[in-house]
């Protein structure tokens, strides 16, 4: 980058560095919401809602689908590949 260029784009500075830390922000909050024992806490607490009648078994079936998709792109698959959690269709 040029000199010039660069003292035009000086008073975009502060922009570049708030946009930065959002980026930062963001990606630690998606770290820490996709983290393994977090979903696999979400998987117990949505089992437990099935159980108890809170939710159908198409929403648990939709939801677990989701979570258990996340679990795998987030590298915490159980032993054995892709475990469900007990169903009581």
């Amino acid at each position: 980058m040029g000199v010039l260029s660069q003292v035009v784009l000086f008073p975009l500075a502060p922009v570049r560095g708030v946009v930065w830390i959002a980026e930062r922000v963001r990606d630690v909050a998606e770290e820490e919401l996709c983290h393994p024992s977090v979903l696999r806490a979400r998987l117990a607490a949505l089992n437990e809602a099935l159980e108890s009648g809170a939710i159908g078994p198409e929403e648990f079936d939709r939801e677990e689908d989701r979570l258990l998709d996340l679990l795998e792109r987030s590298g915490g698959r159980s032993p054995g590949g892709r475990a469900r959690v007990s169903r009581h269709d």
